[in-house]
């Protein structure tokens, strides 16, 4: 493969080319005007339910601006199931490996105030069924790939696996460490870049001291990624590598919602890795999909496409 920090393209055929190992789950969403206390009941709007999940988030973010994108993960046979499928199905997103095991999808539930802020409890259902096989059987789909884009809502086990497929593979691998939690020294050292949000920073960093953001990508480069994305939320991102490191900004936007901006964001970096751009340019353009996906409601359907992308 051509060297990265240039910006060319992944190898011949791959250009475009994303696949996104994680979750698919069911958003059963609430508006409410304050989250209740321990022992409390508050009164919130009608139940709203939404695709979501970090990989299929991922994958359809992607599918939306062009990427070439398909999915490995679970779904349940429960109702759920058909209604996830058909979506990723809908958006372009390849779901060949997409396969439907006994019992309830996942679900996540998620209440949102006025000012978009969430709080997600998931759980997991089918994700759970996705191991180390499941991932061996899509060795087609990870030679086929430019970029192999990974989160932590699906076993530790499957993920260790991609990174090692992708590896071997010759796609680069992103590793979006949320939920954060422990993970082995190699597969942040496969990680290029990890991305992470200012939570799942300091997770890993421990009792580091803070320090400005230079200082913090410097210390979880120090863990063995290859590159790092700090992700600010409204305040855009920082990104770092061996090089050096580069602040990025956002569009100053009106937030309705920011279920899976996250999600938008390392989707969106993940196409543009895979085509070639530096990263500091690939999370310019992430940005500006983070930015878009929270002025509406819900995760996938805020999503917007390439002409709709804020300046």
């Amino acid at each position: 493969m051509a060297s990265r920090e240039g910006g060319h393209a992944p190898g011949s055929g791959r250009a475009g080319a994303v696949l996104v190992v994680g979750s698919v789950n069911a958003d059963l969403v609430i508006g409410v005007e304050r989250r209740p206390g321990a022992g409390e009941t508050v009164l919130g709007s009608d139940l709203a339910t939404h695709p979501g999940g970090k990989g299929a988030n991922q994958a359809v973010a992607a599918a939306r601006l062009g990427a070439r994108a398909a999915i490995v993960g679970r779904v349940g046979d429960d109702s759920f199931g058909p209604f996830l499928r058909e979506v990723l199905d809908r958006e372009g997103v390849a779901t060949g490996q997409l396969r439907t095991v006994p019992g309830p999808s996942g679900v996540a539930l998620i209440t949102v105030d006025p000012a978009g802020d969430n709080a997600i409890i998931v759980s997991p259902g089918a994700n759970s069924w996705l191991d180390a096989a499941g991932i061996t059987a899509a060795r087609p789909e990870f030679e086929a790939a430019g970029v192999v884009c990974a989160q932590l809502e699906v076993p530790l086990e499957a993920v260790t696996a991609a990174a090692g497929l992708a590896a071997a593979a010759g796609a680069r691998f992103i590793l979006n460490l949320s939920p954060a939690r422990e993970v082995p020294d190699s597969l942040l050292a496969a990680a290029d870049p990890l991305v992470v949000n200012e939570h799942e920073a300091a997770f890993l960093l421990g009792d580091a001291p803070a320090g400005e953001l230079g200082e913090q990508a410097r210390a979880l480069l120090a863990l063995g990624p290859k590159s790092v994305v700090i992700t600010l939320g409204a305040h855009g991102a920082y990104t770092a590598d061996a090089a050096g490191g580069s602040a990025v900004p956002s569009p100053q936007v009106t937030v309705v919602d920011t279920t899976g901006a996250g999600d938008a964001f390392t989707g969106a970096l993940a196409w543009r890795l895979s085509l070639g751009d530096p990263l500091a340019s690939a999370a310019a353009l992430a940005a500006r999909v983070g930015a878009a996906a929270v002025t509406a409601h819900g995760a996938q359907g805020s999503y917007p496409a390439l002409a709709d992308i804020p300046a």
